[in-house]
Order: structure tokens, then sequence, then C-alpha cells
């Protein structure tokens, strides 16, 4: 009903007020709503679509909407509303109805709403059409992109599956797990790799498919996998006859697989076919347009990461010989130590690494100890890798100290033409003496097992990389000695072998000292286990260990020798030679008599760099005299002229050199050697207490 006082909103004038041919023509009906009095007025056409007839219908709007689904009526009831509200003029909007023989009806409709003076909605006109075609096309268009979009995402999901396999297995794993056949929608596959114009088989196919004789075919066999690398055409076989009737010979082979249907793909990469993939099915007849596509783009996309695999695992090879070659060939027989090493290339990442260990045999039985590794992983790497071994083991070879190799190897790696840097850690035994002089460069620090096996970290104090201590002027490299007893093991290791992914570097090194600790006795079966923990977890970086064990028998303990040359014209010298005997003394027992045989040493060296026109030899040694040992010094120098005592004022200074040396030293002497001559010194060094003499 209409409020008093008010205006009824006429029909705008061009307003049908019957049929319109025109609509009709266009399946289209017209209303026309009185929003106060609730009737709405339909044409036939409009009837029509609504479903009743002019005698049943009683002119309501709710009549109308009565053939709607409850869930319409309500929803287009609400959204009028909300149009009248928010002072919309009009509305469009599809909605169901019911038809007369059942089912329901897809309709379309426009309005306009009318407002008289005061803005109040009084009228809605507009047009209702039939548009369960037009939503069946959509809807079959809808289906088609469905279709589309899962078909290309059968692509992408299988693209993104293949982004990480490195190795042609990595790539036949993707597509033989659960997942892989499923995205293909097959049951198995076969593929074959081109190489030197022959077919490689690389995935056989179902359990008891492979056919004998086939691991190596040629493009000319009658074989699907031939067929398509020489015609570069796919081969859809959608039932059991279209296959035997192609391939007669091979159809009676693989028969009772019971097979259905099977789709071969050339694999074509950059233009060039480097192999096939046939794809077998158990439950399928025939292939659609859209599902031959998707297989062809497929085939493109695992040719691309084949090739990538392919010549992954060829740079792969080539590094590998590259590093090998870098590497020793052999190490040497040592007599009094045995010695293993290792060397465990990353399963992860294109290149090798520079990762390298070393063995130098040196003058007087001594030998050298490296383990390093250059930054990068990458050929570049290794080959910075392979000169740095070949110039350390030159420099440590011509009978340089410790601290002078790692110098000038750094030097030496600065003048490269490379911005890499690289970590090594020099360790120069003794093994009749057991000492060992180690230098280390940036380098983790050794592992030392006890003769029961018990393991411990060596600190061990250090320089700068190698490389950088050049750049920024540090080539002082401090030396630390330790002695390593009877059957006790040095371990050298690049981080390799300790990393462990989300874990800090020091529990790393902690959990290799437990695992040496309680790991077995042979040198051999402990790299083994190493190296194999390493694998295990699945370490990406290259690993190198050294393992250097001092025998317990068959080597003499006593009469080895450490030796050092010092030059007036070579700075470092002096501090290394102090720094060789105070720390030798305390590596073997010598207590306080290390303070005096340091403090003798260096008067003698003095001397003999001050009175003499070359360089001087400094040796140290150990003797044994009775149940005592003695530390003995000797410094060679090429002059004939023997010391002698000077008298001494006593405001003077000098002179007093012998006369200290008399004081200090429990025996001194001078021996003529050649043109030169040799001045001697030996300090008593108490047997230490807990330690069974020596024999």
């Amino acid at each position: 009903m209409a409020e008093p006082g008010a205006t009824a909103q006429p029909a705008p004038e061009d307003w049908p007020a019957g049929p319109n041919p025109i609509l009709a023509m266009n399946r289209m009906g017209s209303f026309d709503w009185d929003l106060d009095s609730g009737r709405m007025h339909l044409d036939s056409q409009a009837l029509a679509i609504f479903g009743v007839t002019s005698e049943s219908y009683d002119g309501l709007a709710t009549t109308a909407s009565s053939k709607m689904p409850a869930a319409e009526r309500d929803r287009m009831g609400n959204m009028i509303k909300d149009m009248i509200r928010g002072g919309s003029e009009t509305y469009a909007a599809y909605f169901q109805v019911r038809r007369p023989e059942g089912g329901l009806r897809w309709t379309h409709t426009q309005g306009t709403i009318r407002r008289d003076s005061t803005g109040r909605a009084r009228r809605v006109f507009g047009i209702v059409r039939d548009a369960t075609q037009e939503l069946s096309d959509t809807t079959a268009r809808r289906e088609q992109a469905a279709e589309l979009r899962r078909q290309t995402g059968i692509v992408q999901r299988t693209t993104a599956a293949l982004a990480s396999a490195r190795t042609v297995r990595d790539v036949i794993d993707v597509l033989q797990e659960r997942h892989g056949l499923a995205r293909l929608g097959a049951d198995d596959l076969v593929m074959g790799l081109l190489e030197d114009g022959r077919i490689r088989l690389v995935a056989d196919g179902p359990q008891g498919g492979y056919v004998p004789g086939t691991r190596w075919t040629r493009v000319e066999d009658p074989y699907p996998m031939s067929d398509v690398i020489r015609t570069l055409r796919p081969a859809f076989l959608g039932t059991p006859e279209a296959f035997s009737g192609a391939y007669p010979a091979l159809w009676p082979q693989i028969e009772g697989l019971g097979l259905s249907a099977a789709a071969y793909l050339p694999l074509v990469a950059q233009g060039e076919p480097i192999g096939s993939i046939g794809l077998l099915y158990r439950d399928k007849r025939g292939f659609t347009a859209e599902e031959r596509n998707v297989l062809v783009a497929l085939g493109s996309s695992l040719a691309q990461s084949l090739q990538r695999a392919v010549l992954y695992e060829q740079e792969k090879d080539l590094a590998q010989h590259l590093q090998h070659a870098m590497l020793p060939r052999t190490i040497p027989a040592v007599s009094g130590a045995d010695l293993v090493v290792r060397y465990r290339a990353a399963r992860h990442g294109r290149d090798i690494g520079g990762d390298w260990y070393d063995v130098i045999p040196l003058p007087g039985g001594r030998i050298g100890a490296v383990i390093g590794d250059v930054q990068g992983h990458d050929t570049h790497a290794a080959a910075v890798m392979g000169q740095l071994r070949i110039v350390l083991r030159a420099y440590a070879a011509e009978g340089h100290p410790p601290a002078t190799v790692m110098a000038r190897t750094s030097a030496f790696l600065n003048e490269l033409d490379t911005d890499r840097f690289a970590t090594c850690l020099y360790a120069e035994a003794d093994l009749s003496t057991g000492v060992l002089q180690l230098v280390r460069a940036g380098h983790l620090d050794p592992v030392v097992a006890g003769p029961d096996g018990t393991a411990r970290r060596v600190p061990v104090e250090g320089g700068m990389p190698l490389g950088l201590s050049t750049q920024f002027g540090s080539l002082g490299y401090p030396v630390s000695t330790l002695e390593l007893d009877l059957g006790a093991t040095l371990l050298l290791c690049t981080d390799g072998l300790v990393e462990q992914p989300g874990t800090d570097l020091d529990d790393g090194i902690k959990a290799l000292i437990a695992q040496v600790s309680a790991g077995p006795h042979d040198l051999r079966l402990l790299a083994d286990q190493l190296t194999a923990t390493v694998e295990e977890r699945g370490g990406e970086d290259d690993a190198a260990l050294l393992l250097l064990r001092r025998r317990a028998a068959g080597t003499p303990h006593y009469g080895g020798r450490l030796q050092q040359c010092v030059s007036p014209g070579e700075p470092r010298d002096l501090p290394e030679a102090r720094h060789l005997i105070r720390s030798s003394a305390h590596a073997w027992g010598g207590g306080e008599r290390g303070d005096a045989a340091e403090l003798v040493a260096d008067e003698l060296i003095t001397n003999a760099l001050t009175h003499t026109d070359g360089p001087c030899v400094v040796t140290l040694r150990i003797l044994r005299n009775g149940p005592d040992r003695r530390l003995r010094i000797e410094v060679e120098d090429a002059s004939s002229v023997l010391p002698r005592r000077r008298p001494t004022r006593p405001d003077g200074v000098t002179g007093r050199g012998l006369l200290l040396v008399d004081l200090l030293a429990d025996d001194w002497g001078v021996e003529g050697r050649g043109n030169g001559k040799c001045v001697w010194c030996e300090f008593v060094i108490p047997a230490r207490a807990g330690r069974t003499p020596r024999p």
C-alpha cells in the first residue's frame, strides 16, 4: 500500500506497456514493479521465463519470486534492498528460477530504480532474460580454462621438481617417485640417452620389464625410442593393438606387463636429440589432443633438465680429475710413522673445491704435514690449490723454518692473479724426538689422540689466512711446539669434515673428538669411519683428512734433531730460532733449564752473526747419558776462527759472552767442521715424573 500523500511514479515514456517484439526476439521480457503496492507487471516473455501463465499469475511480486529457490530469493531481496538504501539507480544480477518441468534455469535481470521528489524509491523497471545457454557456454569455457590450468600446472610442478635435480640419476628419481608418476598420469617409464650414436638405457621400466639386449641399442633398431630419436616425432600408442602392430618384435617381450597404452617422446635440447622417454600406462585407452600437448611440453622441459644434468656430470668429472691430478699421487713411506690420508669430494654444487693435503720429506729425517683449503668451489680453486701445494712443498724442502714457509707461501698467493685466499696448517715433525712445530694460517686447530686413543683439541696460535696476511702486512706466523708421544696420533682436517648443517663449528669439532676417542685403533678404519660420517650427513663441502701416528716401536727415540738456518739479512730468523729453542726445551721437559738454554744459544748465535760474514745453522738434539738426558745445541758457521775469552773491564759492555756460556751450560766446546767450526753446549734435563725412562 502507498503511504498517504505519496505520489506514484510513472513508467518511463519509452517503457513498453505490452510485449516488445524486439525484446521477445532476444528472449527478453519486461517487468514493472510497484514497490508501494507490491504489484509487479510481467509481459508474456517475462511470464514464460518465470514459468507461469497469465491466467495463474496474480500480479504480485511475491508470486513471481516464489518461483525462485529460497536462497536465491533471499540473496536477490537483500541485494535490491542494499541498492535502494545505497542510493543506486540501476542494478544487474544473475539468479535461478525453477523450471515447470523441473530443474533450474539461469536468469539475468537489469533494473532501474525510480524515486520521488523526496528520494524515496517507488518503482523498479527492467528486463529479464533466460541466461541458461549463456552460462552453460561460460561453464564450458571455465571447464576448458580449468583443464588448461591443470595441464599447465602439471608442466610447472614437474619442471619445479626437476629444478633441484643435479645428475641424470636425480632426474630419474624425480620422475619415478610416486608423486612424479602421478603428475604424469603414468604407471612407469623407460628412458634412454643418446651417446656416441647409440642409445644407452638409463631407466628400464617396471620390475621384470627389462628386455635383454636393449641396454645399448642403435638409432636404426626397430624400437620406439629409436624411432622418436630418429624422426624427432612423438609416438602415442593408445591401445595394445596399436603397440603390437607398430612394434611386433618388441611387443611379445613386454606383453606380460599388462600395458594398455604408451607414449614415447623425443628429448630435444638446443635443436639436437639427446635421448627419449617412454611413459607406460596400464589403465588408459587413447590420448586426447590436450594430453598429447601436455606430454610434448613435459618432454621439452625434461630435455632441458637432462641436458643440465649431463653437463653437470661432465663438468664435475673433469673438475674431480683436475683436483686429483693436483693432489699427491702417493704418500711417501715415512720411517717412524704411519700415515693415512683421505679426500672426499662434495656431493652438491657443480664443481669441487680447493682442499688439499701433502706430506713432505725434509732433511735430517724430518717430515712436513700440510692440510689446506682454498676459498671457493670451482676449478679455479682447484688450480690455485695445485700451485700453493707445489710452492709450499718447495719452500719447505729448501729447509726454511715453518714460519718462513708459511709467510713466503702467503706472499706467493698474493702475487697470483686471483682474489682467492686460503687457510692452511703446516706441521714439521721430528719423529725421533716427537717434537712438532706447527704454524696455522686461519685454519682449524689440530686434534691429537694419545696412545690410549683419548683425543683432544690442541690450541695453536695462528696468523691470518694465506694471501690476506700479505695484503694486511701481517706476515708474522707464530710457531707452536708440542711433543707427540709414542703411539699418539696427529689429526689434521679441513672444515668439511666437521661442518654440520644447523650447528656451530665448535660443536662439529667436539663431535669429531668424541668420534676419534671412541673410534677404532686402526688408522685406515678410523679414516674410513670419519669420512663415512660426512657422507651420511650429506656434507656440502669437500673434506680432506690427514692422520699421522708416531710408531711406538722400530724407531730410535734419540739422535733426531731440529735444525734452522739463521741469516744476517733475515730479521725474522733470529726470533724464530729463539722460539724454536724455548719451545723445544719446554716440549722435552727442560723446565727452568730451557730458559738457560735459550739465553746461551742466543749468545752463540749472536756471536756467529757478529764475527762472521755469513749465516749460521742452529741444531738441537736430545742425547742420553746414563739416567739423564742432555739437550745439545750446536751453532755452526763458515769461519775457522775459534772463539776466545777476552778480558773485560767493569764498565765494558762486551766480552762476557763465553763467560755466560761457561756459567750456565753444563758443558760446552768447539769442533772443527770442514772450513768452518761448530760451537756446542749441553744442558742436563732430568727424566720427567710419571714417565718411564726411554731406552
